[in-house]
């Protein structure tokens, strides 16, 4: 007999994430368009982060309430079963209210922009989104270390002479 044959998959999925021990953050991509995942997915994995994804509302509140590991949601302004701005108001209206958002719109008016505001998002990105401050983003947010800066230490004159005459020496 497995676990299987006694829980739910969403009982199987809490009780994974219980076990695992700290759980990694995990961010959500909410966005209609297939095309545009896997290059917002592989920026946000560079970081380390786990990426979930949703092609509409449903599927978004589905997982939003069987992971916990969620710790930031990134969503399009306009999906294929409504709108992502009505996404956002049920996450502020449910156990996640205070989930951070990233709103995402190709084409956005400024009530739209107003509304996002309205309901907390951290940022409102237009147009093709920008990978650079969506990473950044998240890496605020989900407190992903900095990427590592490589320092080379120059040589000095003096030391690379001696280096090279005791390479000569040895020759």
């Amino acid at each position: 007999m497995s676990y299987g044959d006694l829980l739910s998959e969403e009982e199987l999925l809490a009780l994974d994430e219980l076990v695992r021990g700290p759980h990694q953050a995990s961010v959500l991509l909410v966005d209609g368009d297939d095309a545009l995942y896997p290059q917002l997915a592989a920026a946000l994995q560079g970081l380390g982060l786990r990426c979930l994804y949703a092609p509409g509302r449903a599927e978004a509140l589905e997982l939003l309430a069987s992971r916990s590991s969620i710790g930031l949601l990134v969503c399009a302004l306009h999906l294929p079963d409504g709108s992502g701005l009505e996404l956002v108001r049920q996450v502020r209206q449910s156990a996640r209210a205070r989930l951070p958002v990233v709103m995402m719109a190709g084409d956005a008016t400024v009530q739209d922009a107003v509304e996002a505001l309205h309901l907390k998002v951290l940022d409102f990105l237009l147009g093709p989104p920008d990978l650079a401050h969506l990473t950044t983003l998240a890496r605020n947010e989900l407190g992903t270390p900095p990427e590592p800066k490589v320092v080379r230490r120059r040589p000095r004159p003096k030391e690379a002479a001696v280096e090279t005459c005791l390479a000569l020496k040895s020759a």
